[in-house]
This record gives structure tokens, C-alpha cells and sequence, in this order.
């Protein structure tokens, strides 16, 4: 595993628009430690300042910074179809077979580079959240704190998903533009099977229920926006927004479930193409 990794993490070095991307991918994300800190000044009447406002107590904080980082994912994504487009543009991927890389090792190599890539981000977003939780919290106790870190979790299987699906894309078009385009088919396609359900089932929640068993839909309700919840956390009396934001176990089945379909055809593309 750590030669195929390293054999991956090499040829992205040398790649500089790589590089420059990986290094987007990581450090946007943060620009939640900016905001936390901004202040706004509304004509000198008073000075709104959002760590002030309790959205950076524990343990929101876990739900709204891996919420609004999970957007960023798409520099990264970038990265992923562009390995796949350069080594059918480049040859690189005929060359390392025939030095004796098999077609699995290639798969794997490129998947241990998503999880990779995953692992580190989503450790630097929980590290990133928990100092700023401490700075502004009003909550220490580690019971308090330590609650809805599984918001990291999701974070995780959810980036882990998106990017292989992005993988599965590069090798079926081997194309990065290609690749990226069709994730916007791809959310059409989805919305097409909502409409489908709902004139079968003429339910809206029947036809959510089964758009949630779908890719895109399956990794975004991994974690649900925290805007609702911000509000409640307001105005408690308002149990008409209430809804549910945990984070459930079948969630993330169904999204390692695509992850591992992803990868699958992604080998089966690369095993029965003539290269």
C-alpha cells in the first residue's frame, strides 16, 4: 500500500498545477478560522461578530464547519480526474504496466490516494474546529465537547465517495472536463428520478427517500445543512423547523456502498479497455 501511495503522491509532485491545487484544497477550507474572527460594522449602530453569535460552541461546531468545508471538496476533485486524464495523455498508465504495475495496483494506488488526501483533510478541519471551539465555546467539559464528532466521520466517507466517484468518471471519459461535466449530468439525472418517484408514489417524501439512496443526494445528506439548527439554537420556541441533522449509520453504508461500486467499475473499465 505505501509503495502504491508513494508511487501516486511522486507523480503529483512533479505535476505543478497538481501541486497548486492540493495546496488550494487545504488551506480554503480554514478560511473558517477568517470568519470566525470577522466583525461587520453596520454604520457604527452596532458591530456584529459571528464567533460571538454561539455557532462555534461545541458541539454545533462540529455540524457547521464540516459542512461548509465539504464544499471545497471540488478542488480536489480536480485533482482526481486529473490523474486519470494525464496518464492517458501523457502514457504514463501503458508505461507503468508494462514496468510491471498491475491494472488492480493501479486502481488501488489511485484509491489509497483519495483516502489519503480524505484522511488529511479531514483531520485538519477537526483540528481547525476544535481550537476554534475552545477559543469561543462556552463548553469545556469533554462529554459536551467530544459530542457530534461523527460529523468528522461523515465528513470523511463523504469526501472518500465523492472523489471516487470522480475517479470512476476520469476513467470512463478520460477526460478531466469531461469528467467534471458529468457530474452536473449527473445531478440532473438525479433530479429526473425525483420527479419519476414522485409521479409514481405522488409523495414528495417517498420520492426524497428514494433520491437519497442516489450518489450525489446520498453524499450531501451525509451532513445535512446546519442553517436550521443555527435558528433553533435562536428561537427554541420555533419546533415547526425542527428536523434531523444526526448523523445516521445507514447514511454512510450507503455512501461506502457507492464507494466501493465506484471503484469496482473504475477496474473493470481499466481491466476490459485495450490500452
Amino acid at each position: 500500500m505505501l509503495r502504491l501511495l508513494k508511487l501516486e503522491l511522486q507523480k503529483l509532485w512533479l505535476n505543478k498545477v497538481s501541486r497548486i491545487l492540493i495546496f488550494v484544497s487545504f488551506i480554503l477550507p480554514f478560511t473558517v478560522l477568517v470568519l470566525s474572527s470577522i466583525k461587520i460594522n453596520f454604520f457604527g449602530f452596532f458591530t456584529l461578530e459571528l464567533g460571538e453569535l454561539g455557532i462555534f460552541n461545541f458541539p454545533i461546531i462540529w455540524h457547521i464547519t464540516t459542512f461548509f468545508a465539504s464544499y471545497f471538496k471540488f478542488f480536489f476533485a480536480i485533482v482526481v480526474v486529473s490523474m486519470i486524464g494525464n496518464e492517458y495523455s501523457n502514457k504514463t498508465l501503458k508505461q507503468n504496466l508494462i514496468d510491471g504495475l498491475s491494472k488492480k495496483e493501479f486502481i488501488l494506488s489511485k484509491f489509497y490516494t483519495i483516502v489519503f488526501f480524505s484522511l488529511c483533510a479531514t483531520i485538519l478541519i477537526g483540528v481547525a474546529s476544535f481550537f476554534i471551539g475552545l477559543y469561543y465555546s462556552s463548553y469545556t467539559e469533554a462529554s459536551i465537547i467530544f459530542r457530534e464528532i461523527e460529523f468528522l466521520l461523515a465528513y470523511f466517507v463523504k469526501l472518500v465517495g465523492f472523489f471516487s466517484l470522480c475517479l470512476f468518471f476520469g476513467m470512463l471519459l478520460q477526460r478531466s472536463a469531461f469528467a467534471l461535466g458529468f457530474l452536473f449530468v449527473l445531478y440532473i439525472i438525479e433530479w429526473l428520478v425525483f420527479w419519476g418517484a414522485y409521479e409514481v408514489f405522488d409523495s414528495a417524501d417517498s420520492a426524497f427517500k428514494v433520491k437519497n439512496f442516489l450518489p450525489l443526494e446520498s453524499m450531501y445528506k451525509l451532513i445535512d445543512q446546519p442553517i436550521q439548527r443555527i435558528v433553533m439554537t435562536k428561537f427554541p420556541e420555533k419546533t415547526d423547523i425542527a428536523y434531523d441533522y444526526a448523523v445516521h449509520w445507514y447514511e454512510i453504508a450507503i455512501v461506502l456502498g457507492w464507494s466501493a461500486i465506484f471503484i469496482f467499475l473504475s477496474y473493470q473499465l481499466l481491466k476490459k479497455r485495450d490500452l
